[in-house]
């Protein structure tokens, strides 16, 4: 199997729970994505039209700063993204991650959680942060607490 690592945002622990297992489940690596100011309960609140979520959201170029991370890319082949899905598509401090390493002839395999959208157009979204030779699947919402269990036969699916 190619070199795997589990990449994940997760703004109130339920995505970082999925991530966590998910690695676990594949015996590799994980890595979170951190804000450099992390998101409070007002800033989640996608009812109020001017919280930090809403706003960034709304701007699609909006590139909320992380933490400054040393992970080293290039020794992966395959990236399974996490992420809580916001406004049918990842948070924009995702596309922050991606822009900041280069992606090209790599796999990244989407899991995401959601109160309850799909996707939306999240691969779309995702496409636009990567280069054009890296591989984007549309993976799973893993949204049911799955045991870690569970999430070895998905990944036996597809790997």
């Amino acid at each position: 199997m190619a070199k795997t690592l589990v990449v994940y945002f997760s703004a109130s622990g339920i995505t970082q729970n999925v991530a966590q297992k998910l690695a676990e489940a594949i015996g590799c690596d994980a890595y979170q994505i951190k804000p450099k100011v992390p998101y409070t309960s007002a800033d989640l609140n996608w009812m109020d039209k001017n919280s930090r979520s809403t706003l960034e959201m709304n701007d699609w170029n909006s590139r909320p700063e992380i933490v400054d991370d040393n992970i080293d890319i290039d020794k992966y082949d395959t990236i399974f993204l996490g992420f809580p899905i916001w406004w049918y598509i990842a948070p924009t401090v995702v596309n922050t991650f991606l822009e900041k390493h280069d992606f090209s002839n790599k796999k990244i395999i989407l899991f995401a959680t959601s109160g309850g959208s799909g996707f939306g157009g999240t691969v779309k979204n995702i496409r636009a942060s990567v280069a054009d030779s890296t591989e984007i699947i549309e993976g799973k919402l893993l949204n049911s607490n799955p045991s870690v269990e569970d999430l070895k036969k998905w990944v036996e699916s597809i790997l």
